[in-house]
């Protein structure tokens, strides 16, 4: 048992903070993370299924969400990308594609 949030937990914490900022109620629905690696980086995939009302608050949370820094403590945010949506009346459900690394 991890005493301190893991890379997973930390991330869906900082979108839903950002979401905030911008107005936006965001509830992640479902969350998973791979373990990842390449000859120098150590990291997860993680992908995130989340729900929010549909709104131009969200339109813009979501068109600046590529560019975001989020800070993950001991993590670094590598790749975020919006990699499907599905909109139902009212709420649209986003499902977000992440890659964390860790801080060296």
């Amino acid at each position: 048992m991890s005493r301190w949030p893991d890379p997973g937990t930390k991330l869906e914490r900082a979108l839903i903070c950002s979401a905030a900022d911008a107005g936006v109620v965001l509830t992640v629905i479902a969350a998973t993370a791979t373990p990842w690696a390449s000859v120098t980086f150590a990291g997860a995939r993680h992908q995130l299924t989340v729900v929010a009302a549909r709104s131009s608050s969200l339109d813009a949370w979501l068109a600046g969400l590529s560019e975001a820094e989020f800070c993950l403590g001991g993590h670094l945010l590598a790749d975020l990308a919006v990699t499907g949506t599905i909109d139902a009346v009212g709420l649209m459900e986003v499902t977000l594609e992440a890659l964390t690394v860790e801080d060296c």
